[in-house]
Order: structure tokens, then C-alpha cells, then sequence
């Protein structure tokens, strides 16, 4: 056995790990999520958790308000709340900081292979060009019940990446780590379904409409 392939055993396993645990303790689901559970009323989620420092910034204009969404690309819920996000983007644009972790459920069999493409994409500086082209697929690949491998390299050919980097990096340990990373932010916090958005350190009570997204971000403005 190759020192490679150990070493990506090992991440498989740690990874099963972190599924079971999410499974058991956080109770999977998609729809508009909450991490009221694990912080006080009024009480923000710790910084360190909630945004670290290669976290996947959409808008990097070091804004009043930061919004942070745990994700998952299969998530219908999510890909309904996509455009949504879309648009408070360009309408806050300079003004917002938007923030992506990945949140694989374990009930999607696409989910966590969907965020390591978007994370090889994210080697090559095209983060927010897949994460965009993920939710606008999401009808082609989304609740199959098996691998859509083939379909995902496709992708990622016709965004123009480098198909030997990507390939080399989509399944290796430190990708397959990121993710995982972001699964053990979201558990710590509380997440118990996706999309959940965190508006300045405190989690969206309400669903991520546009209209509840813009009054809670004119709300955090105006304060």
C-alpha cells in the first residue's frame, strides 16, 4: 500500500467519523436551519468558528454586516436560497462580506464529493465561478443515488480548469480535510440543517427570503 493511499484512508476515515457523529448528534436535514440550540438567545457565535482565515469570501470588501452560510450544493433548500443570496450580493455590493463552509449532509450521496469540486476549483481561483455553476446545475446532478463523478469532471472541464491539477487535487487528503474542517465548525455550532446563515456572528432566525435577508441586513446597517 502507497504512503498516498494511506494517507487518504486514513482522511476516508476520519471522515466517516465526523458523518456519524453529524448523524447522530445533529440530526440531518434540509430546510432553512438555525443554530439556536447551541448559543444563547442574542449570544454570537464564536469568530474563531464561525470564519476562519482561508474561509471562501464571495465579497471581500470587509463590510458592516457579514453573512456566513453553511451549505450544502445538494441541498434543494440551498439552491433555493442561492438566488436570493445572488441578490442581496449585487444590491450590497461593497457594503456586505459573504461567506461560504461547506456542510455535506449525510443523506446527499453527491454532497460531500460537490464541495471537494468546489474546493479543487477553489486551488485555481475559481471558487465562485463552480460554486455558482453547482447551484445552477444542481437539477442535472442533484439526489442521484449514485456517483455523478463524470459529471462533475465535465463541469469543471467546461469552466476551463486545469483538468491534471484538478483531478490530482479533487480527492486528495487535504481537500477531503477542508471539508471535513468546515462540517466540525458547523456541528460546534450548532447547525442542524442547511442553508443556515449567520448574520454578523448570530444565526437567521427566519427564512433566507430576499425580503427577510434585506430587512435583516438593513436592520444590521442602520445599527
Amino acid at each position: 500500500m502507497t504512503t498516498n493511499l494511506k494517507i487518504t484512508l486514513v482522511v476516508a476515515a476520519v471522515v466517516a467519523a465526523v458523518v456519524a457523529a453529524f448523524m447522530l448528534f445533529a440530526g440531518p436535514a434540509e430546510a432553512p436551519g438555525s443554530a439556536a440550540g447551541s448559543l444563547s438567545p442574542g449570544q454570537a457565535a464564536p469568530a474563531e468558528l464561525l470564519v476562519r482565515a482561508d474561509s471562501h469570501k464571495l465579497s471581500a470588501a470587509d463590510g458592516k454586516v457579514t453573512l456566513v452560510e453553511f451549505l450544502d450544493f445538494e441541498c434543494e433548500a440551498c439552491g433555493a436560497t442561492f438566488p436570493h443570496m445572488e441578490r442581496v450580493r449585487a444590491e450590497y455590493n461593497g457594503r456586505i462580506d459573504v461567506v461560504v463552509r461547506y456542510f455535506p449532509l449525510p443523506g446527499h450521496r453527491n454532497g460531500q464529493l460537490a464541495a471537494q469540486v468546489a474546493e479543487a476549483a477553489a486551488k485555481q481561483g475559481k471558487f465562485e465561478t463552480m460554486y455558482a455553476k453547482l447551484f445552477e446545475t444542481q437539477a442535472q446532478w442533484g439526489e442521484a443515488q449514485t456517483s455523478r463523478r463524470d459529471f462533475f469532471l465535465d463541469l469543471a472541464t467546461r469552466t476551463g480548469l486545469d483538468m491534471t491539477a484538478f483531478q490530482r487535487d479533487l480527492d486528495a487528503p487535504e481537500t477531503v480535510a477542508r471539508v471535513v474542517r468546515d462540517q466540525q465548525d458547523g456541528i460546534a455550532l450548532g447547525v442542524q440543517a442547511t442553508p443556515t446563515i449567520f448574520l454578523n456572528g448570530r444565526p437567521l432566525e427566519t427564512d433566507p427570503t430576499y425580503a427577510n435577508l434585506k430587512s435583516q441586513i438593513d436592520a444590521a446597517l442602520a445599527s
